[in-house]
This record gives structure tokens, sequence and C-alpha cells, in this order.
């Protein structure tokens, strides 16, 4: 293949994952002209059309998203390897990219990441906050955060985190108006906050487990979100119960500002993990990650 094919390989791809020019141009350090320019001659070399343009925005059409599926990965493990040479530095380097949550970011993350990176500045970690199933892989991240029952079978996963316990919280206010629920099916009378999954557009289904029995509940409400700080804003302002990790209300529920029901229907439930592909080859960089974030309690 031309060198002059394969960057513009590097180009259509960079352009198909950022969906956009402006920011493609941006990355690759060209301008839009020169890039427009260029994948109109990938296009007219291949006698097909990659990307559907319109005033606000840019995406793959199908032979494109072929193009995406079959060629990016390869790259992405040439990319790979030639950042795992960086084994022949003095110290690790790279950026790493991973998708996950608020609540994983504050309860895991952060803590272990303000410890590592100062040590280790030739390091650069990305972090996607996505309350979706992502595909890492299409995605081109290095690794996802999720929940272990989360994780697909085929994935290498590390857990990070101890076990995690849901809670159903609602403001003093609330409960002045409704009573308490006695049971999950209860809630189909409450207004309830509801999360917004981008994965497929539908709200989240509140899970619940007691005595082998498992649960799921979808609430109604008047406000949904796609972040669990704005539900938690809106549960302390007496908007409707809540469904959020127990250690993210529980300073709530000391002060009396929440009020937990439903605790006997909320088991525990395996915490976070890290994982990423089996055939992914680790860089210095990524292993370092790993084992820093590796929980050891």
């Amino acid at each position: 293949m031309p060198r002059t094919d394969l960057n513009d390989l590097l180009a259509f791809l960079t352009i198909a994952k950022e969906r956009s020019f402006t920011r493609a141009a941006a990355k690759l350090g060209v301008s839009q002209s020169a890039l427009s320019q260029t994948m109109r001659g990938l296009e007219a070399r291949l006698g097909l059309r990659l990307l559907t343009r319109t005033t606000r925005s840019v995406a793959p059409t199908e032979a494109g998203e072929r193009l995406l599926r079959t060629v990016g990965p390869r790259l992405d493990e040439i990319e790979e390897e030639l950042a795992a040479l960086g084994e022949f530095r003095d110290k690790p380097s790279g950026t790493i990219r991973l998708t996950t949550h608020e609540h994983a970011v504050r309860t895991v993350l952060w803590r272990v990441l303000t410890q590592l990176l100062p040590d280790y500045p030739d390091i650069k970690v990305e972090l996607v906050i996505d309350y979706g199933l992502t595909d890492i892989v299409a995605g081109r991240y290095d690794a996802g955060v999720r929940a272990g029952e989360m994780v697909a079978k085929d994935m290498i996963a590390v857990r990070i985190g101890p076990d995690l316990r849901m809670a159903v919280v609602g403001a003093p206010s609330y409960f002045t108006q409704r009573p308490r629920p006695q049971t999950p099916r209860d809630l189909t009378t409450h207004a309830c906050i509801n999360l917004r999954l981008p994965t497929h557009g539908g709200l989240y289904a509140w899970e619940f487990a007691k005595d082998g029995r498992e649960l799921k509940v979808r609430v109604e409400g008047q406000l949904v979100v796609n972040g669990t700080d704005l539900i938690l804003d809106a549960a302390l302002a007496g908007l409707g119960l809540a469904y959020l990790p127990e250690d993210q209300v529980r300073a709530h529920l000391a002060d009396g500002r929440l009020i937990r029901v439903l605790a006997d229907w909320c088991p525990s439930f395996q915490g976070y993990h890290l994982y990423y592909p089996s055939r992914r080859q680790p860089t210095p960089a990524f292993a370092l990650l790993v084992d820093a974030l590796r929980y050891r309690g």
C-alpha cells in the first residue's frame, strides 16, 4: 500500500471517530480544507463514499463503518506495538483512554491517578464519562470500568474495588406527601428520578434481590437525567426517590437529609472491574496502571 493511502486511512479513522472535520483536523494538526481534500481523494480512489456530511455532523456510511471495523483495530494494534517500545525508555509513557462513569472515578480511579501520575509525567490518562455499555474496541478505548456483572465474558477483567451496594433514598419532605414503599413493586406509585442510558436510549431499571428472588422495576417520575450527581441533587431537593450507590448517600443519611427505604431488597454485588480485550498487548504504561488499580482488599 502506498504511504499516502495509509496516511489517508488514518485521516478517515480520525474523522469517523471524532464525527467532526473540525476536531479531526485539530487532532491531526492540519487544516480543515486539507483534510477535506484528503478524504475526497481517498473516496475517489476507492470509488466509494465513506462519510456522510451534513451542516452539523459527519457519520460513516455503510462502507465507512465496515472500514472502521476492519482497518481500525489493525491500526490500533500497530499503535500499541509502537507505544510498547516505551519500555526501552527510562519511564513508561503514552496515552491511556478509559471509559467509565462518575462514581467509579470518585471512589476508585481518582485516588490512584493522583498518586500515579505525578511520578510518571510521560503517562497521560483520558477519562470519558459514559453510562452506556460502550464497545471499547469500536470506541478505541484501552479499557473500560464497570461493575463486575456487566463485563463481557471475552474480556480480561481485573477487580479494582470492593463490593458495592445500592440504596433507595428520598428527602424527608418527599415522605410527608407519600408513604414509604414496603416492596419494590410499591415504587410504581412513587415519583422516581430516572437515569437515561445512552447505549439504547432507554431508562435504567432499578434492580433488587431478596431470598434468592431477583426483580427489576421500571419506575416513573417527572425527572430524567444522565448522571448520578444530578440524581442526588434532585433527591435532596425532594423531587422523588433515587436509586444510588450506598456510599454516595451515606453522609446525607447520617445527617438526616435523606431517608433510606427498601434496604432489605438491596444486596451487595460485585464491585468495579477494569476490563480490556484478551488480545490486547499491554503497554508498560497500561500494565503499570492495571497494577496500581488492582484491588487487594
